[in-house]
């Protein structure tokens, strides 16, 4: 039995680079430095180095924004208010996790898809 990707020992990551959001995001970094320009609070700071370091706060930020522009449709704008709605209401933090989740969700079930087409594959070879 493998052990779980997280468990309760695990040190929660707070802190990620460019590449580890694109990583987990599914988008390109020109991508996120454009949301950027776009989204006052989308502002990672800059380490030493001078390289993006975004919080987690950050990310749930972006899986929102990739949500509302991605597959609810809204325009940049449109997001922009949506995301402002939010604030304003309260549950911004709430919303913002809910896309996280709408978005694992959807990368499971893409896996899912892949495996029983592996899977079916192998029991046509098995015949």
């Amino acid at each position: 039995m493998s052990p779980s990707p997280a468990s309760s020992s695990d040190p929660v990551q707070e802190f990620f680079s460019i590449g580890e959001v694109c990583e987990l995001t599914n988008l390109k970094p020109h991508v996120l430095r454009y949301w950027e320009s776009q989204f006052r609070f989308l502002s990672p700071a800059k380490n030493r180095s001078g390289n993006r370091v975004y919080q987690r706060r950050e990310v749930d930020l972006i899986m929102l924004v990739k949500h509302l522009l991605y597959d609810d449709k809204y325009t940049i704008e449109g997001a922009r208010q949506k995301v402002e709605h939010h604030r304003k209401s309260g549950d911004l933090k709430t919303v913002a996790r809910g896309a996280l989740g709408v978005q694992a969700l959807e990368s499971l079930e893409t896996d899912l898809k892949e495996l029983a087409s592996l899977l079916s594959v192998d029991d046509g070879a098995a015949d």
